[in-house]
């Protein structure tokens, strides 16, 4: 049974996000989550997912992930610094290191372990850490951990980072500064300026920190958004997850060998929880072997992403401002983007309503993440489910 204080706090809670539309629901998915996935018994074209080039049902990472789990065991059995430190996990940290191009690399359980980790093993209540406004929350939690003093920047306003930075700079207050932001936006699908970035960091002295989950295995040819913009000799961190394009699980931080072996003796979650299962460590290398020999995912993600824009903007949509595959139909209040979504699912499309706290208030969207694993016949059902709704709803 609840205890009472406990239930006289939850259950006024709950009800409150229930009447404002902010409460999330969580299907389970039957199955495999491919370009098509089934819930509740109805099969739907899913748009949700973040498995952007099919890796995570790809056979030749199944292959990889039983052979090294053949050959391991399903487990590491301890944390890294112990002795979970596999010949594989050093082959994948090689690996991630020469994708990225730097001098080397740390695998971390999740990307959200991954920002924690990181960045509070380097910054500290002696600091400061200018934080675009709407960077994940991953990157909040890490600084927010980290004791150091968080500048808030306007999002990709280059005027205000400048400012910010100059007033952080000259007040004397602070040892070290970094500047954090995500590479691809993930509720917007804008790309961070990063030539800008790397001129404003050199400017000032500060410690730059690209988060780029979104960005890896999309932009730059796969190696991600620093690639992209050919720096990747100019930002100290490249964090990125190995569970959206890699299609696996875990996350990453690429380097400098010394910032890299900093991490190995200073970010808590690489010290003290078990690393990745080798099955995992051998399905990730797989993936980014194939996505450097063979660009014909990434192309077919990007075409996929660029016609279903197209059309929903032709439709009348607010896509937003959205440089990558990632489409954002912003409705605006949480209830009618709820109800949005709800009525994409009867129709057979699953794309997932985002509401606060996950984006400001009042700027509730469905959130459309085409892969190269979609058909132009998905893509054009999806339009004409979109058309109907939006027109039932009187969204369009």
């Amino acid at each position: 049974m609840t205890n009472k204080v406990l239930n006289d706090f939850l259950e006024p809670q709950l009800q409150a996000l229930r009447d404002q539309g902010l409460y999330n629901t969580i299907d389970t998915v039957e199955g495999p989550n491919g370009a098509k996935i089934k819930v509740n018994g109805a099969e739907l074209i899913n748009l949700s997912s973040n498995n952007y080039l099919g890796f995570s049902n790809d056979d030749r990472l199944k292959k990889k992930c039983i052979e090294a789990t053949e050959q391991y065991g399903v487990g590491a059995g301890a944390v890294r610094t112990i002795n979970g430190t596999m010949t594989i996990h050093n082959e994948l940290e090689t690996r991630l290191a020469e994708f990225k191009h730097t001098e080397a690399a740390i695998a971390f359980q999740s990307g959200f372990n991954c920002n924690m980790g990181a960045i509070s093993a380097v910054m500290t209540k002696k600091d400061a850490i200018i934080s675009d406004e709407l960077n994940h929350a991953s990157i909040i939690d890490g600084c927010r951990l980290s004791g150091a003093k968080v500048l808030r920047a306007k999002h990709q306003d280059m005027d205000d980072l400048r400012r910010v930075a100059k007033e952080a700079t000259e007040s004397g207050l602070y040892e070290k500064i970094m500047y954090i932001t995500d590479g691809v936006f993930s509720m917007d699908g804008d790309v961070a300026k990063i030539p800008e970035i790397v001129a404003i960091a050199e400017e000032f002295g500060l410690i730059t920190y690209v988060d780029d989950a979104h960005g890896s295995g999309v932009m730059g040819k796969g190696a991600g958004t620093v690639k992209h913009f050919g720096m990747s000799d100019k930002i100290d961190f490249q964090m990125g997850t190995l569970s959206k394009a890699i299609g696996v699980v875990g996350g990453y931080v690429a380097g400098s060998q010394q910032l890299i072996d900093w991490l190995k003796v200073r970010a808590r979650p690489f010290l003290f929880s078990t690393s990745l299962t080798p099955g995992a460590a051998a399905a990730c290398i797989e993936a980014i072997d194939i996505m450097e020999s063979d660009p014909e995912r990434m192309e077919k993600l990007w075409e996929n992403g660029t016609y279903l824009k197209a059309g929903l903007a032709k439709l009348g949509f607010d896509i937003g401002h959205s440089e990558t595959p990632i489409t954002p139909c912003i409705i605006g209040d949480e209830n009618l983007t709820q109800q949005f979504s709800r009525r994409l699912l009867e129709e057979g499309v699953y794309a997932k309503s985002i509401v606060f706290p996950t984006v400001p208030k009042g700027t509730g969207r469905v959130r459309n993440m085409p892969t190269a694993a979609h058909t132009r016949e998905m893509l054009d059902e999806v339009l004409a489910t979109y058309e109907k709704v939006g027109k039932e709803l009187k969204v369009i």
